[in-house]
């Protein structure tokens, strides 16, 4: 075992947010923080273990260097200090489906003491309740896939939490065509682009599956890549192309063809975004690590 001791902690001031090793307090972006090398964690600065340790920083402001500029050496310096968790598809979807099948049982346990087991034996769950589970496998089959793709420069986080919501993004796929929000969906029937109108009345378009019509979540995907974008505008890299997806797995797919956009959201099945993530773009690859980690920071893991 070697003898050289550890290098001592750093004082920075973070380029992004992070959370604090010690306490577990938020961080924001610009704000003097010790930095670990060793672990590549950050401890804030009020923490008693290393409030003696920081080294001095200096106090001109850090500025996120333009992806046209930045090269290898920089990157590697620019997200040296950050720990990317990319997450775990469908984690807080699996969460919620525990949470109300144990909140189930302990009020049947409760109201019925001695038949409480057989009563939860012989019934199912709510469908309220398996919907949460079927969503999250959705998500589960569509993140195994995305995972096997980063050695082909698709760098991916799972399950992230919006900021002052508790609603969350499925995936986010950073490629050389840019930034991908993909909503998983695990639902029956046939995806379909429906238009109405047109001549007489104003044109209208509605995603159906089957008979019925999920145009909502469109919506649902177009706001969450509203909110990409702004974080990616904060970071000064609003050039950066973000596209919406709505991904159905298990779905009636017909043997050809079958996807189609509306309103810029791909609708599409796991083998068709894998197509669509994997096409050439103008990213490089130091661009879209840079792009990942700032993300990874923006939307923590659900």
């Amino acid at each position: 075992m070697s003898d050289e001791a550890a290098p001592p902690p750093t004082g920075m001031r973070l380029r992004y947010a992070a959370r604090c090793r010690a306490c577990g307090s938020a961080i924001p972006a610009g704000t003097v923080a010790v930095y670990e090398r060793e672990s590549k964690t950050v401890t804030c600065v009020e923490c008693p273990a290393h409030s003696t340790q920081a080294a001095p920083v200096a106090a001109s402001p850090v500025v996120i260097p333009s992806p046209e500029t930045l090269n290898v050496v920089e990157l590697e310096q620019e997200t040296e200090h950050l720990e990317v968790l990319r997450g775990t598809a469908g984690a807080s979807a699996r969460r919620e489906h525990e949470r109300l099948r144990e909140k189930r049982a302990t009020g049947i346990r409760d109201k019925h003491p001695h038949l409480g087991n057989l009563i939860l034996a012989l019934s199912d769950d709510p469908q309220s309740t398996q919907a949460w589970a079927i969503g999250a496998r959705g998500e589960e089959v569509l993140g195994q896939r995305l995972d096997t793709l980063s050695e082909r420069g698709v760098h991916v986080l799972h399950d992230r939490r919006i900021p002052s919501s508790k609603a969350n993004i499925d995936h986010i796929a950073v490629t050389a065509a840019g930034v991908f929000v993909v909503d998983a969906k695990k639902y029956q029937g046939r995806p379909s682009l429906r238009v109405e109108g047109g001549l007489f009345s104003p044109r209208t378009e509605k995603l159906m599956v089957g008979s019925r019509d999920r145009t909502k979540q469109v919506a649902g995907v177009q706001k969450q890549v509203s909110l990409v974008k702004s974080a990616l505008r904060d970071a000064g890299m609003e050039e950066i192309p973000v596209h919406g997806m709505l991904c159905f797995i298990g779905a009636d797919w017909p043997l050809i063809g079958g996807a189609f956009v509306i309103d810029g959201v791909h609708v599409v099945w796991p083998k068709k975004a894998v197509d669509i993530l994997l096409k050439p773009g103008p990213l490089t690859e130091q661009t879209a690590r840079l792009v990942h980690g700032l993300l990874a920071a923006s939307f923590l893991p659900a």
